[in-house]
């Protein structure tokens, strides 16, 4: 696949100092006000002001020019506007109001964590001592960007824009969503049917589940009104996750052990209609989860934008 992984998203919000306060507890790296980096992904979060939270911009990265020149080909053909400078594309999704750059860029090298022994029925491979998971004290830092969670007003069309556009992939679909990638994750987008656009949610890569436990509860120490839905683990993409809801109203996931689809050609995505869409075991869904508290307040504000 020319296109590798998400390089970062900048995020619109009311109150951009208690944000950036949020994810700078949450483990990212902050590099200067509104702007951090993870682990191994560098740069991969802006935060800036805005009237209500929105998602601004998501970055992908691409490997050469000719990908850049395809991409315009292809936008062209679904009479999509965008800009070109360089090695650098810009056009904007109408369903989702997000804009989305293509760029240039290297990609990144991932070094794994030590593998975790363990024991189990007729295995022991941790005799005598403790599991690692236990004994870890340092922060949790995010390694990186996985993936985002969109509303779009049109979502068949945002799904045309970065499939037959941009060159994403589907993995699999949901009445109203598609699960879909531009690097060897399940999904980097998810793109559902929304009454207005707004960001759902962030999901950031952790080392195992350990670290997913770790940093939620981290999370949590003082800040109750931060939870909204874990631990658990989905059935599509078969991570486990742990959401939070940071100041202004978007949700950021923690995720560690995400399927990996490494030839498309072996991958045969499916239309999901039971409760496997949404996990495979954890607590219930909050309603809050499947339609944000603020959302009825999103849809008047972008009305009275309007």
């Amino acid at each position: 696949m020319p296109l590798h992984r998400l390089a970062r998203i900048t995020m619109g919000v009311p109150d951009v100092d208690a944000t950036h306060a949020y994810y700078a507890d949450f483990g990212l790296t902050a590099l200067g006000p509104g702007r951090f980096s993870s682990a191994d992904g560098g740069e991969q979060l802006r935060i800036v002001h805005a009237d209500r939270r929105r998602l601004h911009e998501l970055v992908v990265a691409a490997d050469d020019p000719d990908d850049i020149g395809r991409i315009a080909a292809a936008l062209n053909r679904l009479d999509v506007p965008f800009t070109r400078d360089g090695n650098r594309l810009r056009s904007t999704d109408a369903g989702t109001q997000v804009a989305v750059t293509v760029e240039v860029r290297t990609r990144i090298a991932q070094h794994p964590a030590p593998p975790v022994p363990l024991n189990g029925p007729g295995l022991t491979g941790r005799p005598g001592s403790r599991a690692p998971g236990v004994l870890r004290e340092e922060p949790v830092r995010p390694r990186r960007l996985g993936h985002v969670v969109i509303g779009s007003t049109d979502q068949e069309a945002s799904q045309r824009f970065f499939t037959d556009g941009l060159g994403f992939q589907v993995s699999d679909l949901v009445p109203g969503a598609a699960f879909l990638r531009c690097s060897t994750d399940h999904h980097n987008v998810l793109v559902q049917r929304a009454p207005v656009p707004f960001l759902h949610h962030s999901s950031w890569e952790v080392d195992d589940v350990d670290e997913v436990g770790r940093g939620a509860t981290r999370m949590l120490e003082g800040h109750p009104e931060r939870h909204v839905w874990g631990l658990g683990r989905h059935h599509l993409g078969s991570n486990f996750f742990w959401y939070l809801k940071d100041p202004a109203g978007n949700f950021s996931e923690y995720f560690a052990d995400m399927d990996c689809i490494v030839d498309d050609h072996l991958w045969t995505p499916r239309v999901w209609e039971d409760i496997r869409a949404l996990y495979a075991w954890g607590p219930p869904v909050p309603p809050s989860f499947l339609e944000p508290e603020d959302l009825a307040a999103l849809m008047t504000g972008a009305h009275d934008a309007g």
